[in-house]
């Protein structure tokens, strides 16, 4: 992020890439999952994915799955602290909080909450905290999971948001007129980049987004204005993610993994 002001002001003044790039990415494996939907690969190896409403989180050794009939069905996981997984379930206005065993360590109704508030984006943050998105005012808002008290920052978001993708240090969107956006723990709010390609995307650093649009992946690199299209043969994509220079493709044969050098 320490590029945001800069790009800000470049992008002002709008530039248009130029051909793609081709890059080849090297298959590493693949593995047979049967899956609703695929969420994950945690940096442990661990696949994670849904079936009717179960998670599963799957490696070599074990399959472990956490289910909380209660609540309706997921509305999104968050894996990016594999030791402290977040599962969201918007129709309950309820989050879950588990640990690496999938066991519940923690459940948080925001209704209850003293000020009560709808949420409908959930991710987690920093410093013991989770990223909120109230709907009501359409406001950011930290979550604190020791003291369990709301905090709204930043100014409302009034354009929304097509998706949104969270980390320690930020919560990051794409509005609806394809601008990428960001704010920080303190509520600065940063722009990012404009004119984001259609389709599914991943931010996957400071400045890039990969996503897939008519069943081929692009890199998208906006700090020094280039686009690489990934050499990938599979067919009939569902989903994709992407960490640590790995890039894992959910097809209805399984999961296929590729490690991607970006120049």
């Amino acid at each position: 992020m320490k590029k945001l002001v800069f790009l800000f002001l470049f992008f002002t003044i709008g530039f248009v890439f130029g051909q793609s790039q081709i890059l080849v990415p090297t298959r590493i494996d693949s593995i047979a999952i049967h899956a609703e939907q695929f969420i994950g690969l945690d940096g442990f190896k661990n696949y994670y994915y849904c079936n009717n409403n179960v998670l599963y989180k799957k490696n070599k050794e074990a399959i472990l799955q956490y289910q909380a009939l209660s609540l309706g069905s997921m509305t999104k996981v968050d894996i990016l602290n594999p030791l402290k997984i977040i599962v969201f379930y918007e129709n309950f206005n309820t989050a879950v909080i588990l640990d690496n065993q999938l066991n519940e360590v923690q459940r948080i109704d925001f209704s209850k909450l003293d000020n009560s508030i709808v949420v409908s984006a959930v991710g987690i943050a920093g410093q013991n905290k989770l990223w909120i998105f109230n709907s009501l005012k359409q406001q950011l808002g930290l979550y604190d999971l020791v003291t369990t008290q709301y905090q709204e920052i930043g100014n409302p978001i009034v354009e929304g948001f097509s998706n949104y993708q969270t980390d320690y240090n930020y919560f990051q969107w794409i509005s609806k007129n394809n601008q990428w956006n960001a704010c920080n723990l303190y509520g600065k709010i940063f722009v990012i980049a404009k004119d984001i390609p259609l389709g599914d995307y991943q931010i996957i650093a400071d400045n890039k987004i990969l996503f897939l649009k008519d069943n081929a992946f692009f890199i998208r690199d906006y700090d020094n204005n280039k686009q690489y299209q990934l050499q990938i043969v599979e067919k009939s994509l569902r989903k994709f993610y992407y960490k640590d220079q790995i890039l894992s493709i959910f097809t209805n044969e399984g999961i296929t993994n590729y490690k991607i050098t970006i120049p």
